[in-house]
C-alpha cells in the first residue's frame, strides 16, 4: 500500500464533478485539499467522505462547483475529500483502518499516519484563517436532519440554526473534525439523514452556499423559539464479546426491529430495547467525561434492555456493522437555550 500522503490543488481536476464517490480512486490518488479562490479571501472549509459511505457532501459539492463553474466563487473555498480507499468499496471504513473522524487534532488516537495527515489538513486552515468549517456526514438509522456543535458560543449556535431548529452539542468521541476546527473559528457538523437522498444533497447544498455568501457570522443571542437544543450525555457502544442481531434469536441481545424510529423522540423509563440473553448489561455507556455510566441509563429486567431514566436518542443504527465498528448510538438531554445564551461568551 502508498504511503498516506496529502495532495493539494488549486483547481477542480477534469472529471471531478460528475464522478461517483466510488470511482474517485481512479482521478485522485488519496485524501485531497482542494484550495479555490472567491472574491472574499479567507476560506470556508468543507470537508466530505471523511465515511467513504456517505457520499451526501461529496454530491453537494459536484453541484457547488457545477453553479459556480463559469463565475467566480463569493468566498475563498477549500474542500477536504477523506477516505477515497474505503468509498471505493463503500464502506465507513476498510479493516485496518481509523475511522477518518476519530483521528484529528485533539485526538486520543495512537500516533498513526491518519493522525498526521489530518494534523497536516488542519494546519493548512490555520494558515489560511478559515472563515468557518462544515463536515457533512449521513446516518444509517432513521433520523432528522441536524446540525452539531462542539462549543457552547453565540457563533456557533448562529451558524447552525442556518441548517435547521435541530441542534446536539457533543464532547464526546475525541478527535473529530468539528472539535477541532472549533479553535479556529465556527464549526458545525451537518447530520444529512441517509446517503443519496435528494432532500439531504438539496440541504447540504443550499447550506455551504448560505455560508459562501456569509459577509460573517453573528455574535448575539439567537432567538430561543429558532433552535430546539440537545446535549449528547452519552455514547451506547456493544460490550465486548457480545453478539447483536435483529433477527437471530440466539444472539446475546436481539434489538428490536424499530430501535432506529426512536431517534429524536423523548423516551420515558421503562422503554424497552431488546431481548437479553445473557447475565451482564450487553451495552455500555460511556459520557462526555471518558467515564462508563451504563447503569445510569440501563438495567435488564425479566431479559430485556430497559432505560432507566428519560432520555432522547440519535443515530441509533440497524447496521450490524456500523454497531461494531463505531457504536449503537447516543444518549442526549434538552438543554435549556436561555441559561445557555446568557454564558455563551464563556
Amino acid at each position: 500500500m502508498a504511503p498516506l500522503t496529502l495532495h493539494q490543488l488549486d483547481h477542480v481536476p477534469d472529471g471531478l464533478v460528475d464522478i461517483s464517490a466510488g470511482h474517485l480512486h481512479e482521478l485522485l490518488p488519496g485524501p485531497t485539499l482542494l484550495h479555490l479562490q472567491g472574491k472574499d479571501p479567507r476560506p470556508l472549509f468543507v470537508s466530505v467522505l471523511l465515511h467513504g459511505n456517505e457520499v451526501t457532501g461529496l454530491a453537494a459539492i459536484q453541484r457547488l462547483l457545477k453553479k459556480y463553474r463559469t463565475h467566480p466563487l463569493p468566498r475563498a473555498l477549500s474542500i477536504f475529500i477523506g477516505n477515497i480507499s474505503a468509498a471505493r468499496s463503500d464502506m465507513r471504513r476498510l479493516d485496518g483502518q481509523p475511522d477518518y473522524n476519530r483521528v484529528w487534532p485533539g485526538t486520543d488516537h495512537p500516533d498513526c499516519p491518519e493522525v498526521r495527515l489530518m494534523r497536516q489538513v488542519w494546519e493548512t486552515m490555520a494558515e489560511r484563517q478559515v472563515f468557518a468549517s462544515i463536515d457533512v456526514h449521513n446516518n444509517t438509522g432513521r433520523n432528522p436532519h441536524y446540525a452539531c456543535i462542539n462549543h457552547l458560543d453565540r457563533r456557533f449556535l448562529n451558524l447552525a440554526s442556518l441548517f435547521g431548529r435541530l441542534v446536539v452539542y457533543f464532547l464526546r468521541p475525541a478527535g473529530v473534525q468539528s472539535m477541532a476546527f472549533a479553535r479556529l473559528g465556527p464549526a458545525v457538523t451537518l447530520e444529512c439523514g441517509r446517503p443519496g437522498q435528494d432532500n439531504g444533497i438539496d440541504h447540504a447544498f443550499d447550506f455551504i452556499d448560505t455560508c459562501l455568501h456569509l459577509a460573517g457570522i453573528p455574535d448575539t443571542a439567537p432567538a430561543t423559539h429558532a433552535i430546539d437544543l440537545f446535549h449528547t450525555v452519552a455514547q451506547v457502544k456493544l460490550r465486548e464479546g457480545i453478539r447483536c442481531s435483529f433477527h437471530d434469536r440466539e444472539a446475546d441481545v436481539v434489538f428490536r426491529e424499530d430501535l432506529d424510529h426512536l431517534n429524536f423522540t423523548e423516551l420515558p423509563a421503562g422503554i424497552v430495547w431488546s431481548e437479553v440473553h445473557t447475565e451482564n448489561l450487553p451495552v455500555i455507556a460511556i459520557d462526555e467525561d471518558g467515564n462508563e455510566v451504563s447503569e445510569r441509563y440501563f438495567t435488564v429486567e425479566g431479559g430485556k434492555l430497559l432505560l432507566n431514566r428519560m432520555v432522547m436518542p440519535s443515530m441509533l443504527s440497524r447496521d450490524e456493522r456500523i454497531i461494531r465498528q463505531d457504536c449503537l448510538g447516543y444518549l442526549m438531554e434538552r438543554l435549556n437555550p436561555t441559561s445557555i445564551f446568557s454564558t455563551s461568551d464563556r
